[in-house]
């Protein structure tokens, strides 16, 4: 759909974007070098300003995480610019106490980092930064290798989430370290844990389980495939004195394993990585339909059973529909409860649904 280019437009500049007609349309960033040339910014018809622009973005980012949602009561850590949902394309940050991780997808924001960095630790209390850039995005991009801001010499962190202490390894951590998306839904998982036994699939760095056990459950196994998330799930585990067994392993092998075996547990969550990665990924909707056929059949007779997806190219109701098949192909009914989402911090905007990316499911099995 994109017609004339003026000349002036460079990789990564802020432009005024025009309709078919020659009428104004709005202002994005241009990189003709990107999968998405234009990343339209705002349908503003007035004259903006680049850097003003930007930097009422990242005050308007604070101001809904402290002022208007005063995350800082409950957890030192919080996802503090998602993205498109900010006006920011291409930049995702995350504050991890006096740290500030932040993701970089695109050229501009690249460019512009060294200009945002300084009031993205005034305004969000930070005072180191931990930059990552992934290698297949910065060579469509054309982000160069060297220069732009260096990370900080800072491997790990400790955070507090809801009174519970978490360590962050930037060293291994997927994307931006730890999954701030799943605070409210730990939080919630935990209160369900009470007097029962509790088995956490793909267990990460052991978010769900650590709140299981702190919440009295009386019995915790996480599982994961990932050698270095086990080893982190355990140091947490141990930051908060909790009993969990973590165990490393394939989930779909080991629940296979213990179906055989007939074990059950009376809360079962599933929370896999992202599976779907492209619009017509039936490899990664497979995968869903499997883990939660394997996961259902390890809950105990009228259990309480969780299920993630954070692929934002799978819908809520396809979700849905995945997980209420594979319960129907195993004579089972789910009664469910609730369907929750990432947290507050994690806005979505009406003319960008697929920021809407993770979606919970929380159900009883009849």
């Amino acid at each position: 759909m994109i017609g004339d280019v003026s000349r002036d437009a460079t990789p990564g500049s802020f432009v005024m974007v025009l309709g078919k007609e020659g009428t104004p349309f709005g202002w994005g960033l241009w990189n003709p070098k990107s999968r998405m040339p234009l990343r339209v910014v705002s349908h503003s018809l007035e004259p903006l300003e680049d850097q003003a622009f930007f930097e009422n973005a990242i005050r308007r980012a604070a101001k809904l995480r402290r002022e208007m949602l005063k995350l800082d009561g409950e957890t030192d850590s919080y996802r503090a610019i998602h993205g498109d949902a900010d006006f920011m394309p291409g930049i995702v940050a995350d504050k991890f106490a006096d740290v500030l991780s932040v993701e970089i997808t695109n050229l501009a924001a690249w460019q512009r980092l060294p200009q945002w960095l300084p009031l993205l630790h005034e305004s969000f209390d930070t005072k180191r930064v931990v930059v990552g850039v992934d290698a297949d995005l910065a060579r469509i991009e054309g982000i160069p290798q060297r220069g732009g801001v260096e990370s900080d010499n800072v491997r790990t962190v400790k955070i507090r989430e809801h009174g519970i202490r978490y360590e962050v390894d930037f060293s291994a951590g997927h994307k931006t370290g730890f999954f701030c998306d799943q605070r409210d839904n730990r939080k919630k998982f935990g209160a369900l844990a009470e007097g029962r036994t509790v088995l956490d699939l793909c267990c990460y760095t052991g978010g769900f389980g650590v709140s299981a056990a702190l919440a009295g459950a009386s019995d915790v196994t996480g599982v994961d495939l990932d050698e270095t998330a086990v080893a982190m799930a355990k140091r947490n585990a141990n930051l908060n004195s909790a009993r969990v067994k973590f165990t490393h392993a394939d989930a779909f092998t080991w629940a296979r394993t213990m179906i055989e075996n007939g074990r059950t547990w009376d809360l079962v969550i599933a929370d896999p990585p992202k599976f779907i990665h492209g619009r017509e990924d039936e490899t990664g909707v497979a995968k869903y339909a499997d883990l939660n056929k394997l996961a259902l059949q390890l809950v105990a007779p009228e259990g309480l059973f969780v299920t993630c997806s954070c692929s934002g190219m799978l819908g809520a109701g396809d979700f849905e529909q995945i997980v209420v098949t594979a319960a129907h192909r195993r004579n089972k009914r789910l009664q469910m409860f609730d369907r929750t989402a990432a947290g507050p911090d994690h806005p979505t905007l009406s003319n960008y649904p697929e920021s809407r990316y993770l979606k919970v499911l929380w159900s009883r099995v009849i």
